[in-house]
């Protein structure tokens, strides 16, 4: 558990043990930070007294070339080493963090071919005694900087807030569908959940070192890869947290690859199962013509997703081509491999084997329930596939796929995946459950995290196209199933928001879930309804209820449509 420490605010500045041996100021400053970071790490002498050094930003710029030995980090490294450290002013161009010690590093790897992690930590002048690490996106590869304005917290940076802030690359360099560093053991685990570790004890050697005092309260905060580091951290590093954010978490990452390679294989090794964009796009507005206005409101929003799926049925039949058609080309009706496309995405993927933690399916997507295909993430643009799919050309759900089958699976970058039996693996099963288990965050057992009084917040888009909105939902019950409603009350609210997208969609909210989770922790207020606010461009400004699942917004029949105050929270 974070330790809890006295008062927030100004922060002294960074501090250190006194040395009694005359040595060079650099030498002398070296092993006084070493035994501040040793004590941080409960090593060292309790009893010895700590003074001020000299000023926050000269101890700041002093930090460069440091390095950290292996026996401060909780997993297996080479150490890590401080590569910059540097004072930002408040009034740098672009700030809009405050004044703050920006450090970078890596953190070196065990074994030679394998990349280092590099990390940035970033250290407010004023701290309000708390940490947030910052999850990443797709394959990772960038350094996540935990600064600026963050989806979670809409209107001032978490770092001009005070806090402490950190982020990494996850162990590789280069995002991309091709992902080559899946053919790296080292670089695997890192991906999978090592990294986390291995950052966060960095990161508070250093928090600690700065301020002299470890955070009162240690959260994270991520959405998609970074939604799924988020359960990582609580499923492998409970003692770690206090608090997460886990936003459209991508659960189950065998899972959704495993189905992205049968999508792809729907679409372009099944005579006719490339679904052109103008199909998807009549596939959504089908779907706003029957279930737009089941919530009592015609705004573009599939609020009541389960009123909606009672209609699938029909909505199929009527999108489907009348015999003799099917051959033709026409943006107006879909044949039967067409549709057959759709309900690869619809139906998801049941293998007749488990993966880790005896998981055996990946949920589909919202594909007649609100969810459009055809936007940067969607569906192929190109009815052919060449022999490296891009996100651009073949969709993101195949070009990931491919990627992680080549690299990850097969270890071999000329492997065919349109000829991949998924279902059947052969001698590639194996390889797809280990992965399962370093990589997939579906273990349900919380309970070390939930004994400690560690909260959780996911927000999730009833319309995401590249995570499935259900896969979130499975876990979820997969907890109540396994705790009891009120014990996963008592930790985790989940909100399913209609309309929203994989980042994008009809309704894109923006609200304060960092503001909300630091509540709950310090305060013991948890949160019920949130409000959200609409950033579309289309629809700047309107409001609606964020409701805990499983309700969503239903209009109440008067007032202003685009008002929240309109709405209320209601079970389908």
């Amino acid at each position: 558990m974070s330790a809890r420490a006295g008062s927030s605010g100004a922060p002294r500045a960074f501090v250190s043990l006194r040395v009694s041996v005359r040595v060079p100021l650099r030498v002398s400053f070296r092993m006084r930070v070493w035994s501040v970071l040793l004590l941080a790490a409960g090593v060292g002498s309790a009893g010895a007294a700590a003074a001020a050094e000299p000023t926050f930003a000269m101890q700041c710029i002093q930090l460069a070339g440091l390095t950290l030995p292996p026996g401060i980090i909780g997993l297996p490294t080479g150490g890590a080493r401080i590569d910059t450290a540097e004072m930002i002013a408040a009034t740098a161009h672009n700030n809009q963090d405050g004044e703050y010690c920006r450090i970078t590093g890596s953190i070196k790897p065990l074994k030679v071919g394998t990349p280092d992690i590099r990390f940035d930590v970033n250290l407010p002048r004023r701290w309000n005694g708390r940490a947030l690490q910052v999850g990443g996106g797709g394959y990772n590869g960038v350094v996540v900087s935990g600064t600026g304005v963050m989806p979670f917290w809409p209107d001032r940076a978490p770092l001009a807030q005070g806090y402490a802030t950190f982020g990494d690359d996850s162990g590789h360099v280069g995002n991309s569908a091709l992902a080559v560093f899946g053919l790296v053991d080292e670089a695997v685990v890192n991906f999978g959940y090592a990294h986390l570790k291995k950052t966060h004890d960095v990161a508070l050697a250093l928090i600690g070192h700065a301020y002299g005092r470890r955070p009162e309260h240690v959260y994270f905060a991520g959405g998609s890869t970074g939604g799924r580091e988020g359960y990582t951290v609580m499923q492998r590093f409970p003692d770690d947290y206090d608090g997460v954010i886990a936003n459209s978490p991508a659960l189950n990452f065998s899972g959704v690859r495993l189905l992205g390679v049968k999508v792809g294989q729907t679409e372009y090794a099944t005579p006719g199962g490339f679904v052109p964009r103008p199909l998807l796009e009549r596939v959504y507005q089908r779907t706003l013509e029957v279930c737009d206005q089941l919530d009592g409101a015609a705004d573009g929003i599939v609020s009541d997703v389960s009123a909606c799926r009672r209609h699938e049925a029909d909505m199929i039949a009527s999108l489907r081509c009348p015999p003799g058609e099917a051959g033709v080309a026409n943006d107006t009706c879909l044949s039967n491999a067409q549709l057959a496309t759709l309900d690869v995405l619809r139906g998801g993927i049941s293998l007749p084997w488990p993966l880790a933690w005896n998981v055996t399916r990946y949920r589909g997507y919202n594909v007649f329930q609100g969810a459009l295909f055809t936007g940067m993430l969607g569906l192929a643009r190109n009815d052919a596939c060449g022999t490296s799919p891009t996100i651009v050309a073949n969709g993101y759900l195949f070009s990931q796929g491919d990627g992680y089958a080549r690299y990850f699976i097969a270890r071999d970058p000329a492997f065919d995946s349109l000829k991949f039996d998924v279902l059947h693996p052969g001698r590639y099963r194996q390889q797809i459950v280990a992965l399962s288990r370093t990589i997939g965050a579906m273990n349900p057992d919380l309970s070390r995290y939930i004994a400690r009084g560690g909260k959780l917040i996911t927000l999730h888009g009833l319309a995401d196209e590249v995570i499935s909105p259900n896969q979130t939902i499975a876990y979820y019950e997969a907890l109540v199933d396994r705790f009891g409603s009120g014990t996963v009350d008592s930790f985790m609210r989940l909100y399913m928001v209609p309309g929203f997208q994989h980042g994008s969609g009809a309704f894109i909210p923006s609200t304060d879930l960092l503001g909300a989770l630091d509540t709950w922790v310090t305060r013991g207020t948890a949160p019920e309804t949130l409000i959200a606010t609409d950033i579309a461009a289309a629809t700047n400004g309107r409001s609606r209820p964020l409701c805990r699942y499983p309700m969503f917004p239903r209009y109440g029949g008067k007032g202003n449509v685009n008002s929240a105050s309109s709405f209320i929270c209601v079970e389908s």
